[in-house]
């Protein structure tokens, strides 16, 4: 290819990676819904983006470290104290009887509805028994199920990728050599490259703590120590052994997020975004290698084969795999309905197939453009079907606001009851031991540990948090935890207005969202609650008696509405929290 076209090649995927995102998220659906066939078009139209022609030989090796990092990222999320009793019982299930499970059906019937040999079979089922933070990530924030449903899917989808990305491996050595050898020698094989991927992720582990807690050093640096730390160890276990790169990246991730002492950031937005457009570019890249010509005759038995995977082989996982567990009949359904294929499907079906092909297994062709179908399929069934399952089987969090009041004044408490009282979700934080027993006293959700583990809903008791209210009496704390939630919570954070005169040193001048009116400040709802003024509520629709200011708006559909310099109109069903006068 000439630089022209490379630079039109690369140009032309990041611009569709991008733009499929933007589309996504504007219409509220997972980028993969369009990400693929996006890129199946793409590399129907023009050569130039098919990453064979862009980078050759490399793009192999380049996607399963951009896997690795992937990974990392995910293990970032997943907290240990979260996995424990029944929890943990019904993930390890599904990360070995699943894939069993699995993999056995997708062997059986794509025999039988493809007419692949018994080679290129056992490799697809290989294949096919990943699903992956990348999918279940977008589907569960999308959804919303309760804390456990979320912890339980988020976990399989981290472990289940570097598992079968190894057994993926193991299987494809076992087809394309001319015998498979014996079965103590593959479960050795799989042991060892276990045993290489968890060593390497432990180096990793160390090796970072050892620098972002020896070192101190600042964020951006911190972000770059951790990008090349994943990368450099995952490529040695690269070459020391396939695939191996990918154990080791989710456990670096999980040993840097459950080791004592490391400061890391609830949201990085850095990786994030890396993370994001990784997603983007390999499935444009990968599905932009599939012709037209190869998915010839295979719609009708994608079809049902997608089929059984779906309403057979998972429900049957997810029936074994809680089988003597607490979880409700809801719980287990909605297991039953989650698992879809994502990014290490895509990457094994890419790097495995086009080796076998070179090998003459029989069949093998076939392997990318059914993975590529079967990803198409799943995404965009479980995307469109996930919430009004969720919904039918009981399993989705309110859709009501969930607040966190950060703050253990006598009047906050109040203002917390009178939230209550109306049906949300109310949770508080206090850093004094008095104000925490009087927020337990007056029946209020207490939120356990610091205030930024609180407020970023890394426990399960705050997933879900929908705005953040500082309403304590230190200005300046309020003002700096204001700016610095801003960037770890996914809903707006609002701030009591400081008085007019404040001579603080942060408060005064630093932006961002302040409550109430000009005149509602700190100070005055201290002394108005103080003198007898307290917190009521009423319909929207009746005349605010005088005297009274209105703080907040609850919306018929649960929705949060504070009053700020932007007051927002009263609609049928509203009703309104209001602060009364001094006696």
């Amino acid at each position: 290819m000439t630089a022209n076209q490379i630079l039109l090649g690369v140009g032309l995927t990041v611009v569709l990676a991008v733009g499929c995102q933007v589309v996504a998220s504007r219409f509220r659906f997972p980028a993969l819904v369009i990400l693929l066939p996006v890129g199946f078009t793409a590399g129907a139209l023009t050569s130039d983006v098919n990453p064979q022609n862009l980078v050759g030989p490399a793009f192999s090796p380049l996607v399963s470290l951009s896997v690795a990092v992937i990974l990392y990222d995910a293990g970032l999320g997943l907290d240990l104290q979260r996995l424990k009793g029944h929890t943990r019982r019904v993930v390890v299930r599904l990360i070995w009887l699943g894939v069993l499970i699995t993999w056995a059906f997708g062997l059986i019937f794509s025999e039988l509805l493809f007419g692949l040999s018994h080679r290129a079979a056992v490799m697809l089922g290989a294949i096919l028994v990943v699903s992956g933070p990348t999918v279940v990530g977008p589907l569960l924030r999308f959804v919303r199920p309760v804390d456990r449903l979320q912890h339980i899917l988020a976990w399989e989808g981290s472990l289940i990728d570097p598992v079968g990305g190894i057994l993926g491996a193991l299987v494809f050595h076992a087809v394309s050599a001319s015998t498979k050898g014996s079965v103590a020698s593959q479960i050795g094989h799989f042991l060892g490259s276990a045993g290489v991927g968890l060593a390497g992720g432990a180096v990793g582990a160390a090796a970072l703590w050892l620098l972002l807690r020896g070192l101190r050093l600042p964020e951006t640096l911190g972000t770059s120590v951790q990008l090349a730390a994943v990368v450099g160890v995952a490529a040695l276990c690269d070459v020391i052994r396939d695939d191996t790169g990918l154990i080791a990246g989710v456990v670096m991730g999980l040993a840097v997020a459950n080791l004592p002492g490391l400061d890391i950031p609830a949201r990085n937005p850095f990786f994030e975004t890396l993370v994001q457009q990784i997603l983007g570019v390999l499935f444009i890249s990968i599905s932009a290698t599939i012709t037209p010509a190869s998915l010839r005759h295979l719609g009708l038995p994608a079809l049902g084969f997608v089929a059984v995977m779906v309403l057979v082989a998972r429900p049957l996982v997810a029936a074994v795999t809680t089988v003597r567990t607490d979880l409700t009949r809801g719980e287990r359904g909605f297991i039953g309905w989650m698992a879809p294929r994502g990014i290490v499907a895509a990457a094994s079906a890419s790097t495995f197939s086009a080796a076998l092909v070179s090998k003459g297994v029989p069949g093998a062709d076939k392997i990318l453009p059914i993975t590529f179908l079967v990803i198409v399929g799943t995404v965009t069934l479980y995307a469109f079907t996930a919430a009004p399952v969720a919904a039918r089987l009981n399993v989705q969090r309110s859709s009501r606001s969930r607040p966190l009041l950060v703050g253990g004044s006598a009047w906050v408490i109040d203002l917390g009851r009178a939230l209550k009282s109306v049906g949300l979700e109310v949770v508080m934080w206090a850093g004094l031991d008095q104000e925490r027993e009087r927020i337990r006293d007056a029946g209020l959700e207490l939120a356990p540990g610091e205030l930024l583990a609180a407020a970023t809903g890394e426990g399960a008791e705050l997933e879900g948090i929908t705005a953040v209210f500082l309403l304590t009496e230190e200005d300046d704390f309020n003002a700096l935890a204001s700016t610095i939630l801003r960037t770890n919570v996914d809903g707006p954070v609002y701030r009591l207005r400081p008085p007019l005169d404040s001579e603080g040193v942060v408060a005064p001048f630093t932006g961002g969202q302040v409550l109430f009116a000009p005149s509602l400040t700190r100070v005055a709802l201290d002394r108005r609650c103080e003198g007898g003024g307290g917190i009521v509520t009423q319909p929207a629709e009746r005349a605010v008696p005088e005297g009274f200011d209105v703080l907040f708006r609850i919306r018929a559909d649960g929705a949060l509405a504070p009053m700020t310099e932007a007051v927002p109109k009263p609609e049928e069903g509203d009703v309104d929290v209001l602060v009364g006068p001094a006696g």
